[in-house]
């Protein structure tokens, strides 16, 4: 089992709460088969919107994913992003920075923005149970 951090603007996360699906990278299937079946997804949204959103520096969402199914979904809008299940835990939104000194991504450097700009960046278990605690998740 692995962990990882998708950053993904507040709007697509609340999206894809709603649709129980993770799409990373703007629809793009390689972050997704990165993902394996157990592992845990938290979205870290740095804005509202995208591209140009307000400002949220926060994790939005955690869930686990269930299956190994990556599909493409065709939109009304004629988008053709792939997706895959992710089973949602009840969580809240927890600011990022009280967290920096503690997450192992982050505790030795200042430039943690750099690492969050992969789009998708591999975690501990100890940062899902940190993250988890700050978000009122149980994981």
């Amino acid at each position: 089992m692995k962990a990882w951090i998708g950053v993904v603007a507040r709007s697509h996360v609340e999206q894809g709460i709603r649709e129980k699906i993770a799409q990373l990278g703007h629809g793009t299937r390689a972050p997704l088969a990165r993902l394996s079946p157990g592992d845990w997804l938290i979205y870290y949204s740095s804005q509202s919107e995208y591209p140009d959103g307000e400002p949220v520096q926060a994790f939005t969402a955690i869930g686990r994913v269930p299956d190994d199914e990556i599909y493409e979904q065709v939109t009304e809008s004629g988008f053709h992003p792939f997706r895959r299940r992710v089973e949602y835990v009840e969580a809240k939104e927890a600011p990022i920075k009280p967290l920096l000194p503690y997450l192992s991504f982050s505790r030795n450097t200042s430039n943690w923005g750099m690492v969050m700009r992969r789009g998708l960046v591999e975690i501990t278990i100890e940062d899902v149970k940190l993250i988890a605690e700050a978000m009122g998740a149980t994981v």
